[in-house]
């Protein structure tokens, strides 16, 4: 039996595994801005309005953790005005949304090079964490001016201060170590990778975490990502068969990897 009404489908996922943490790389909000003849800044403010969108029903999904690539280390690079607006997004977005986060108890973190960001721009960000951080629900963690392979370097730098005072030995270097020193040590590693606009590439985004997640590609640009396409993301997730490298007899009883 085919189910097109959209509840009969989402009850359905509910009843079945959801992912813990799901990342999302937000992109085409320029090209869906070019399609309209319109500037590329206003891809980017309508891209803001499908984060709340997004974010809404991720919570109502039961999603733990939903991980927005919102500005990489690299993104430095596009015209001033566009950075400059980029960099204004988030005081609007968390300006305008707090009491809507705060009232359905989501939780506003961040990874990445904060202290690099405009003044106006931590701020915003440091006013939703103090107002959001007793909140026990979904996790919005935003990657803010973050880059991989950046924080691949500071974690290297970090184990070489610990054995150099003498605080580890070469053989206490394993896996565990090196992601106790990842932004996102507190954080179960992500189960479903999403990215929009028909790109195929993880652009510097979580190349550690992401080495058992799922990657799902959409050709639909992020301003028009909405509930239905999260949803059909998540049915497609709930189809594969996860095996982190064993065969289907040995798998039973190994759970998803939580920090």
């Amino acid at each position: 039996m085919i189910l097109d009404d959209f509840s009969d489908r989402l009850d359905i996922a509910l009843q079945k595994e959801m992912p813990d943490h799901v990342a999302i790389i937000m992109d085409g909000n320029g090209r869906w801005a070019k399609q309209r003849n319109l500037p590329r800044v206003a891809g980017h403010h309508e891209g803001m309005k499908t984060v709340r969108k997004i974010t809404r029903f991720a919570n109502e999904l039961g999603i733990k953790v939903l991980t927005l690539y919102a500005f990489s280390t690299e993104n430095w690079k596009r015209p001033r005005f566009e950075v400059d607006f980029l960099m204004k997004l988030p005081g609007e977005f968390l300006t305008t949304y707090l009491p809507e986060l705060i009232e359905e108890n989501v939780k506003v973190e961040m990874i990445g090079n904060f202290d690099a960001l405009p003044t106006h721009t931590q701020q915003a960000i440091e006013n939703a964490r103090k107002a959001t951080e007793h909140n026990d629900g979904l996790i919005l963690n935003f990657a803010m001016n973050y880059g991989s392979r950046l924080e691949l370097v500071n974690v290297v730098k970090r184990i070489g201060e610990l054995a150099m005072t003498n605080q580890i030995e070469l053989e206490d270097i394993d896996e565990s170590l090196i992601e106790s020193c990842l932004m996102t040590s507190h954080l179960p590693e992500p189960d479903l990778l999403i990215r929009t606009s028909g790109e195929i590439r993880l652009s510097n985004f979580m190349l550690w975490q992401l080495a058992y997640a799922e990657f799902t590609f959409t050709d639909v640009y992020w301003p028009d990502y909405n509930e239905q396409c999260l949803l059909e993301a998540i049915e497609d997730f709930q189809l594969r068969n996860r095996r982190f490298g064993c065969v289907d007899e040995e798998k039973k009883g190994i759970n998803r990897k939580i920090r």
